[in-house]
């Protein structure tokens, strides 16, 4: 996917059997390509490979005075584009399911970059990484109370957090660089496979970026695939097949710096 701090100079598609495969745009603005095997086949492989020029987003010191109700108020003018991230989700409900946490993530009358940033950190060490704490259905409730999961969990956490509070927020599906080469002790948490963060609606139509697994500004090392509510809407891979009960998946992700 390329956009402001993002382009994507080449990428390859292998499917293993080979069969002719689609593509089409869905509604969230997500490029989806698709295939079908009709006949017998043992094991199916995808590899997909891409060439991507990364950098880091613009300061948004701009509005670093806008106070959480003005911009609602400003948000609210565009809700035609944003209405969708203001709803809930079956993976990101709102209100209630916050009570447990016990904290006051917002006021009207605070920054809401600051605000964005204080929720960012707070989830980042208030929630342990996990990985198979969780799965893609476990609903936030249980996340919430276990204070542990993996980084979509952590995504949807913000989201509800942000939605409950009237702020657009968006999740987005990707995969980072797990160490910066030039950089010691600079790992990053959920590079294994693919990652999730969250972008917010700012005043000035743009989308702030923030990575709550690592509490971080996303940056040059993260690679944006796709943006929706929720995990259902950029899933990397979905489908069904006709087969045997058992199956075995392996997947596996290499990023490497030119």
């Amino acid at each position: 996917m390329s956009g402001p701090w993002q382009t994507v100079l080449s990428r390859n598609l292998v499917v293993d059997p080979d069969v002719p495969v689609g593509s089409f745009e869905d509604y969230w603005g997500n490029r989806v390509e698709y295939f079908a095997i009709p006949f017998r086949h043992p094991t199916l492989e995808i590899a997909s490979s891409s060439v991507v020029e990364t950098a880091h987003q613009a300061p948004v010191n701009y509005c670093a005075d806008v106070t959480v109700a003005e911009a609602r108020q400003i948000l609210s003018r565009s809700a035609l584009s944003s209405i969708d991230y203001r709803r809930p989700t079956r993976l990101v409900p709102l209100g209630a399911v916050l009570r447990p946490l016990e904290t006051e993530f917002y006021r009207s009358s605070a920054p809401l970059v600051e605000t964005v940033l204080t929720i960012n950190q707070w989830i980042y060490e208030n929630f342990k990484y996990v990985p198979g704490a969780t799965d893609v259905s476990t609903p936030l409730k249980n996340v919430i109370q276990m204070r542990k999961g993996v980084c979509q969990d952590f995504a949807h956490a913000m989201l509800s957090i942000l939605r409950t509070a009237g702020i657009p927020a968006r999740y987005v599906s990707g995969y980072i660089e797990p160490v910066d080469p030039t950089i010691p002790g600079s790992e990053l948490v959920g590079s294994a496979a693919s990652h999730a963060w969250i972008e917010v609606s700012l005043p000035g139509n743009r989308w702030w970026g923030l990575d709550p697994t690592n509490n971080q500004v996303v940056g040059d090392r993260h690679i944006k695939v796709a943006t929706g509510r929720d995990y259902h809407d950029v899933a990397p891979f979905r489908g069904t097949f006709r087969g045997v009960l058992e199956q075995n998946l392996k997947v596996s992700v290499d990023i490497n710096r030119s």
